[in-house]
């Protein structure tokens, strides 16, 4: 089972490396209405968003990271993969907001539920970190930033504040990234992930309920939106 699960991971990678190749560029929105405010409130605005585009807004990508803080109850392990989710999605949130890459939200949103299945699943079947687990990470993480460049194309960026708004934007991201690591790994991993029925407790009903949730999204995103 395991080594048909890779090569659904390998299909799955090819599927993402063909969008990037045929995405469609569009140009983004422009915020008017805050072009001419001073810098420290453009940056107060868009950490705000970041955030709140996290927590409490973004359910799909809180179930991303929460489950990035199952396979296993080492700390190195969710933080080897939060910094290869954050890298990756700090990367194509800048190039989609420059126009260089940039994926509609009718592919991007489909492949982000699925993505969170590929790693509950991958919970499940795995105890430790591979090798690949952070290329998958990686991978998902580009498509998690183009959903984060969706959401705040909707908004727009201040056409002489760009970079501010980028950076603020994503500085928010990464704070509410950051406190779903802390309280998953605080109320659960912490607290249990020693004990030894921690994996067929905690870790097992968890990934499966998830998984329901996230193929739902996945049916729902496909075929009715």
């Amino acid at each position: 089972m395991k080594k048909q699960f890779l090569k659904y991971k390998l299909t799955f990678f090819l599927l993402i490396l063909i969008l990037f190749v045929s995405s469609p560029l569009f140009a983004h929105t422009i915020n008017y209405s805050l072009e001419k405010e001073p810098a420290g409130t453009i940056l107060v605005y868009y950490l705000k968003l970041g955030f709140h585009h996290i927590v409490p807004g973004g359910i799909d990508h809180i179930l991303f990271v929460s489950s990035l803080c199952l396979l296993s109850n080492k700390l190195k392990t969710i933080l080897w993969q939060a910094t290869a989710f954050t890298v990756a999605h700090s990367v194509t949130l800048a190039l989609s907001m420059k126009n260089i890459i940039v994926v509609p939200s009718a592919i991007t949103e489909p492949i982000i539920a699925m993505s969170i299945v590929f790693v509950v699943i991958e919970n499940i079947l795995f105890s430790e970190l591979k090798a690949w687990r952070i290329l998958i990470v990686f991978m998902f993480g580009l498509i998690h930033g183009m959903g984060f460049a969706s959401a705040l194309n909707e908004i727009g960026l201040p056409p002489n504040k760009f970079y501010t708004s980028i950076i603020a934007f994503n500085g928010g991201v990464e704070l509410g990234q950051a406190t779903i690591i802390v309280i998953i790994f605080s109320s659960l991993v912490a607290a249990w992930g020693k004990k030894p029925w921690y994996r067929a407790r905690i870790v097992y009903p968890l990934s499966a309920v998830i998984a329901l949730i996230a193929g739902y999204w996945t049916i729902a995103r496909l075929f009715f939106n």
